[in-house]
């Protein structure tokens, strides 16, 4: 009875089951009676060296067989344990790397490179008006007339020779980094590849992209993508954090690094 109403029904809704079968098995011929398996599973490391590992430490336990579930948990531990310090990295080292200059929601409270720079500025002009106040008495003694022949006097006289000798040096060596320049001529610009340029333009049209700075620079991620570098300090920042690794002989080899 439940095949006759779904006929009945069918036929009242206009469907041939019939034609919609065959259809079905015409369009999907290769697909009928074939049977999809699982791929076998391979191990994170070499179960050979992991076996010879595991009974060397076991050893001193009075451990001498070994069951192959247990490598291939032993395994899958270092491959999960592995993943999870990589994640860990990648989150650290993005966070080292990330500016928020133009977020709203950060204030600047203190700048320790405006205020070192403005120092060194500030040692620059010391230092500079000292060389002026030394030039101008050097220029005094070199000009001086007297007939004195005082040693401390011949003395800056040599000294403001030397020093007029090699302000002319460098200013004969400014003047021919000059003229090599502009014998060498403006440095050209590499153009990039025209299919780079191309293939990146139809994926911000497909984007519906508006063309203009935004474009552009989403054209340059396009063609270099961000690549997150991990260094020794995330490493050390990392196994500060792991409780099983603060205290480890690991940690303390890399802060001797």
């Amino acid at each position: 009875r439940d095949e006759d109403d779904i006929n009945d029904v069918a036929s009242m809704a206009g469907v041939n089951l019939n034609e919609e079968n065959a259809c079905i098995l015409a369009t999907n011929s290769d697909l009928v009676g074939t049977v999809i398996r699982s791929c076998a599973d391979e191990p994170f490391l070499s179960s050979e060296a992991l076996k010879k590992k595991i009974l060397n430490i076991g050893k001193r336990h009075d451990i001498t067989e070994l069951n192959s579930d247990v490598v291939n948990l032993i395994s899958r531990a270092t491959q999960e344990r592995l993943r999870g310090l990589l994640e860990k990295l990648t989150v650290i080292a993005q966070h080292r790397v990330s500016t928020h200059k133009g977020s709203d929601r950060y204030i600047v409270s203190s700048d320790t490179r405006a205020q070192l720079r403005f120092l060194e500025k500030l040692e620059h002009l010391k230092k500079q008006r000292r060389d002026e106040e030394e030039r101008e008495m050097l220029l005094r003694a070199a000009k001086s007339r007297s007939t004195k022949e005082d040693p401390e006097q011949l003395r800056l006289k040599q000294k403001a020779k030397e020093m007029q000798q090699l302000e002319l040096a460098q200013m004969q060596q400014r003047e021919a980094n000059l003229t090599a320049l502009a014998a060498i001529g403006p440095r050209k610009k590499r153009l990039l590849d025209s299919s780079n340029i191309g293939s990146g333009l139809e994926g911000l049209n497909g984007n519906r992209v508006a063309p203009g700075s935004s474009g552009f620079s989403l054209t340059k991620q396009l063609l270099c993508p961000r690549i997150t570098r991990i260094c020794l300090r995330d490493l050390i920042f990392c196994m500060e954090q792991e409780r099983e690794m603060k205290h480890s002989l690991t940690l303390y080899r890399a802060l001797l690094k």
